[in-house]
């Protein structure tokens, strides 16, 4: 294979990670026509683009919004309290569109095809102008995606000091901050086998280093959150993989984040993001479940709470719902990443939610929950490889806010209504008797039980009116 021939192939590869920035066609399009890698500059970046505002459902405009009213309130809450919507850094400015399949189509025109330190500055500056524009307080990160990677981690850690600072300097008179923060421990080489389960001693140090790192950043800026995502925390195959040993260092390097946030005051929810799958064979988070039983086994079910994420529901096998309510009676509802992925495919395609009946099914759950805070809606989702004006980026974020509000007031329909609360309530009318109750008490052991049964003879088995409640759900939408 040629030299050439390599390198392309390597761009599609690494492009998919969607942390890597290709090559533009042209110089950076700021406001003077100058191609200029100062860390100062600060041209419009979204010049096109208005305020976002509220129009209402009858607009055409596709840069308003038709269902999201920010300050409207809905069961004494605003809406925009409600989610507390967070845009994704990762996918929003370090998005290319490379796949396996191809090199990138995506180029910004404030990209100069540099990962330096002032490239990365001028992205947060982007990132604070769409945030404003989109009326959005919260955004989330990844270390990697804000500052590049340095030769040595000291030096990865001044980048980061130098991005962060900016930032924070940005984030002066306004209410923007990072609804959560989180360290990349899955692109590098040295993560192959994992960071807090490495099979290298060498690597656990190194991860421990970054996301003590990564808590402070976070920390810093006021975040709200800090998130674990294991993309690389699992095996490929059990034949070379000491499990248990990797389950146990996992919770040592959990019990050592929660002691470090202690240690600095943070008073951010730590959240675990579950997801079955990819790019490992087995991640030990499979799902909310899964997830819930290891804090139980090793006694951590008080300091962390869940980040569910709809598409990785979906690759566990799950819904969305089914996810949230898992999560929701463990008590570990903690955020949700609004994404989705498609019935077609295998893989983890982080698309915009737009299902409008989903998005119900998530609003009746937050709404059992009380809310999330301080967690909120993070879209960790992204364009299509396709989709490459800008004006794309504004557009897929207000789609995905309209559909979580129509969700929002679909749900609120539906349980100010009350038929599907009474179907819910009349399917489960037994257990409202006096023997329901000595069950529900503890107080029915299996010879009292034996006793009831012989009295009732053969029980009575009602219809679970299933067509009935899918009706009743589908006359909200």
């Amino acid at each position: 294979m040629k030299k050439v021939e390599f390198f392309m192939l390597l761009l599609c590869l690494i492009g998919a990670s969607f942390l890597v920035s290709a090559d533009p066609p042209t110089c950076p399009a700021d406001l003077d026509g100058k191609c200029s890698d100062s860390d100062d500059w600060q041209g419009d970046f979204f010049p096109e683009i208005p305020n976002i505002k509220y129009e209402g459902p009858s607009t055409k405009n596709p840069l308003a919004y038709r269902w999201y009213n920010a300050e409207e309130e809905i069961l004494g809450k605003k809406m925009k309290d409600w989610f507390r919507f967070s845009v994704a850094f990762w996918h929003t400015f370090r998005g290319t569109g490379g796949d396996p399949f191809g090199a990138a189509t995506k180029y910004w025109p404030w990209e100069d095809g540099t990962n330096s330190v002032s490239m990365a500055k001028r992205r947060m500056r982007a990132n604070f102008e769409f945030l404003k524009k989109l009326g959005v307080d919260w955004w989330c990160f990844h270390d990697r995606d804000i500052a590049p990677d340095g030769s040595t981690l000291e030096e990865s850690n001044k980048n980061l000091d130098e991005v962060i600072e900016l930032a924070k300097e940005l984030q002066k008179g306004s209410k923007i901050r990072p609804l959560w923060g989180t360290a990349q421990l899955f692109l590098h080489p040295r993560y192959m086998h994992g960071g807090a389960t490495s099979s290298e001693v060498g690597v656990y140090a190194y991860a421990a280093a970054q996301v003590k790192k990564a808590m402070e950043v976070t920390h810093y800026l006021g975040g709200e959150n800090y998130v674990f995502w294991g993309g690389r925390e699992g095996y490929q195959t059990l034949l070379n993989t000491d499990m248990g040993k990797e389950l146990d260092h996992l919770a040592r390097f959990f019990e050592a984040a929660v002691a470090y946030k202690k240690k600095i005051g943070f008073k951010g929810t730590l959240l675990i993001e579950p997801k079955p799958q990819e790019p490992t064979k087995h991640q030990y988070d499979w799902d909310a479940a899964t997830a819930a039983n290891f804090l139980r086994k090793y006694g951590l079910v008080n300091e962390f709470k869940l980040n569910i994420e709809c598409n990785h529901a979906t690759l566990s096998g799950h819904t969305c719902h089914h996810e949230l309510e898992t999560a929701r009676l463990n008590g570990l509802l903690g955020n949700i990443d609004a994404n989705t992925g498609d019935a077609q495919t295998g893989w983890d395609t982080d698309q915009f939610l737009t299902d409008v009946g989903e998005a119900t099914m998530v609003m009746m759950s937050v709404i059992k929950n009380g809310g999330i805070a301080p967690g909120g809606f993070n879209f960790d989702a992204k364009l299509r490889r396709e989709s490459t004006d800008v004006e794309d980026l504004f557009i897929a974020h207000i789609s995905g806010m309209d559909t979580m509000a129509r969700g929002l007031r679909n749900a609120v329909k539906i349980l100010e209504e009350g038929s599907l609360n009474e179907l819910v309530r009349k399917r489960y009318a037994s257990w409202d008797s006096e023997l329901g109750k000595q069950i529900e008490e503890g107080k029915a052991d299996f010879e009292y039980l034996e006793k009831k049964a012989k009295e009732f003879g053969e029980p009575k088995v009602s219809s679970a009116k299933q067509e009935l409640a899918e009706m009743i759900f589908k006359s909200a939408m």
